[in-house]
């Protein structure tokens, strides 16, 4: 009888922390802000301060890429001369010359 009574309370003590052990479920809340719910293909609702950021930061985008491009275009046009193709000879081009045949 007394192995018995120790394996119940072996159990018992082993259910109890087993319970204390399980995660309790709970709601969780999005935090303070708007909450936009999710809809199935549908475009996203944009809020005005998320449409504003992204003019600003699409603005100072462009801003940067003209600027650099009006004042350091060779970083896009290539840092050598162009050549002048009307000083290449038919050799060089690979044009066979008239009288073959």
């Amino acid at each position: 009888m007394s192995s018995l009574r120790r394996t119940a309370g072996v159990l018992r003590t082993g259910l109890q922390l087993f319970r204390r052990a399980a995660p309790q479920m709970s709601v969780r809340k999005a935090g303070g802000g708007p909450h936009i719910e999710p809809q199935y293909r549908q475009p996203p609702q944009l809020t005005k301060n998320q449409k504003f950021q992204a003019e600003l930061l699409s603005g100072a985008m462009w801003f940067w890429i003209l600027w650099h491009f009006w004042h350091d275009p060779d970083a896009v046009l290539g840092h050598f001369p162009w050549p002048d193709t009307s000083a290449w000879t038919d050799e060089e081009l690979g044009i066979p010359p008239d009288d073959e045949e």
